[in-house]
């Protein structure tokens, strides 16, 4: 039977982290926790459960009674996220990791740890996924292709077969990466991009934008 969860954070990520794992995940969410400094102004309550200031975790909740997830958005392309998973790891704790049973996938799918799979994923058979990859909602991720760690991929993206998305990549909502389209570490895909070819590390890809128009909505002849 797997340990009860500590989710790692205090932020719209971790609450919904801990609503998943408790809702269809198998887990229960015993409370949540932020480093002291942070403590401040917070009480010690968030989400309806205890907010434990992590310093004090140990004493309270031993690394061998219970699993954590950091659920730390995507700042510094993603290296917040990367180094709390660090520490949590050597205070000796398990990272969890989350699997929706409403995302698409196959048997051959290999998850890392802290890794968190949003519903209406579709991720292809012979794909790897790597450590601390946060894969939001209704994501295409094609057959044969590579997720390296700390990547996250916002909503709507489509990565098409035997791509490769490099360690700490950023990709954003609705981009499109052609196949065999290989991403850089720590590089940014930027909101509705088309992406392709072999890319160095820290490439930045700006997203596609539409400036509003100068003529109204309701002087529309048809609509």
């Amino acid at each position: 039977m797997s340990k009860p969860v500590i989710v790692f954070g205090i932020g719209a990520f971790a609450e919904l982290a801990g609503f998943y794992f408790g809702h269809d995940g198998g887990r229960t969410v015993l409370g949540y926790t932020v480093d002291g400094a942070r403590m401040e102004g917070n009480g010690d309550r968030f989400s309806d459960k205890p907010l434990i200031a992590f310093e004090d975790l140990q004493a309270r909740f031993p690394s061998d009674e219970v699993d954590l997830f950091v659920a730390v958005g995507y700042s510094r392309i993603n290296r917040d996220r990367r180094d709390v998973c660090a520490r949590m790891r050597e205070a000796g704790y398990t990272l969890a990791s989350y699997v929706s049973p409403k995302a698409v996938t196959y048997p051959t799918l290999s998850v890392g740890w802290n890794t968190f799979v949003f519903e209406a994923n579709v991720i292809q058979p012979f794909t790897t996924v790597g450590n601390d990859v946060v894969l939001w909602s209704g994501n295409h991720i094609g057959h044969h292709s590579v997720i390296e760690d700390h990547v996250f991929i916002a909503s709507h993206a489509v990565i098409s077969g035997h791509c490769r998305i490099g360690e700490g990549t950023f990709i954003g909502v609705n981009a499109t990466l052609h196949d065999q389209t290989e991403i850089g570490p720590y590089s940014v895909v930027g909101a509705g991009a088309m992406v392709k070819g072999v890319n160095a590390e820290d490439a930045l890809f700006p997203g596609a934008t539409t400036k509003r128009a100068d003529l109204p909505a309701s002087k529309l002849r048809r609509l």
